[in-house]
């Protein structure tokens, strides 16, 4: 006779087996359930393996594709600027209320506001430290299909900041950035490209056509570290000395103080991007910005050409003055359009001066009529009669 299964499991360990294996199922499935909701993450994304002797570059430009900003959303950006400008001094520069403003900002989809904020929570000033939020906030940016977030999260995986550390991740994140047209990833691969021969163990490879490209690209989207890159190998490389001249000066209207030093040394000797001449009065005042700028990086110089213009341009007056230099360089601030009071835009006589109004109530300036009891002498009148 066969035994029951009660008589093969005397202690009751089949049903503890069963619940056992039950919860040992839900627990791997929601294993593979996180693993896949991890792989979906754009951090994990399946990349194209960086090619450093790619044949072809396609230059685009990232403000062709990167998500508007409301006027209100770049104010709250720009009350975040201020109160962390690099002109504060270090205890001055206030990262909690940044942290506050551009928290507004971005959730009015303003990007760089966002980008900021991710760098706040990287470094832990004005708010916790914490990489997560950090790579949660790139994450949606590149969602939105930001190029600066994927070269960011390049150098997030590069360094290991919330991410493990994977240097052909990060390769490959900064090429696909470069790609979408991100200027900082062009200017980056740029420079790696642009080597006579080979060397990944230093990092660098040589691929001087599209280093070229990439370089030319981010230049002319307004970036300074790819006009000094660009201006250093058309002059060494290539003796473009007249180009390389114009894209250094052109580097410091982008706030590039490598461009700025570049100059200052060129015209303080006898080399042939200056026409072998020497001219310290251009030089110091190449100095004079490059220190500004390396005191302030968000400086930019729009108006530099009318304090220092390139040769054979005579140069202006200027008192000596850094400051003064400085603020001849940099951009005119536009003022908000004054609303005029009533009657600024009459004519004639009925023209009345901006600022000034006429008042409720005018004032009567004809004498009134007297009374008899203002003919009758005061008290005081007949005390001094008497006397």
């Amino acid at each position: 006779m066969h035994q029951t299964g009660r008589a093969c499991d005397p202690c009751g360990i089949a049903p503890v087996m069963r619940r056992c294996i039950a919860v040992f199922s839900a627990a791997l499935a929601l294993c593979v359930l996180a693993a896949c909701n991890m792989s979906n993450l754009p951090r994990n994304m399946s990349l194209k393996a960086f090619d450093p002797h790619r044949p072809d570059f396609t230059c685009q430009h990232e403000a062709d594709v990167n998500p508007p900003i409301t006027p209100e959303a770049d104010g709250l950006y720009q009350r975040g600027m201020a109160v962390t400008s690099y002109e504060l001094l270090p205890d001055q520069r206030d990262y909690a209320k940044a942290a506050e403003l551009w928290k507004q900002a971005a959730a009015q989809g303003h990007w760089k506001a966002a980008m900021n904020l991710a760098g706040l929570y990287e470094s832990g000033r004005g708010v916790p430290e914490d990489t997560e939020q950090a790579v949660l906030i790139l994450e949606g940016l590149m969602k939105q299909g930001v190029p600066a977030a994927f070269d960011k999260m390049g150098t997030y995986h590069q360094r290991g900041i919330g991410v493990k550390s994977d240097t052909s991740r990060a390769y490959a994140f900064w090429q696909l950035a470069a790609d979408m047209g991100s200027s900082a990833a062009q200017a980056y691969l740029g420079e790696k490209l642009d080597a006579a021969y080979d060397s990944p163990g230093e990092g660098f490879w040589s691929n001087r056509n599209i280093a070229i490209k990439m370089l030319e690209c981010s230049f002319a989207q307004g970036n300074g570290v790819a006009a000094y890159k660009l201006a250093m190998t058309l002059k060494n490389v290539d003796e473009h000395y007249v180009r390389a001249l114009h894209i250094y000066h052109e580097g410091v209207k982008l706030g590039s103080a490598d461009c700025a030093n570049a100059l200052f040394s060129s015209f303080s000797r006898t080399i042939p991007m200056t026409g072998n001449v020497i001219d310290m009065t251009r030089a110091r005042r190449y100095s004079e910005l490059r220190d500004a700028l390396e005191l302030n990086p968000d400086l930019r110089f729009p108006n530099l050409d009318k304090i220092l213009p390139l040769p054979p341009a005579e140069l202006p007056m200027w008192d000596g003055q850094r400051e003064t230099l400085v603020n001849a360089a940099k951009s005119l601030i536009t003022l908000p359009p004054v609303k005029p009071t009533p009657g600024a835009q009459r004519t004639g006589r009925a023209h009345i001066p901006q600022g000034h109004v006429l008042q409720a109530q005018a004032r009567s300036i004809v004498a009134a009529p007297l009374q008899a009891a203002d003919l009758l002498p005061t008290s005081k009148d007949t005390d001094a009669n008497a006397a």
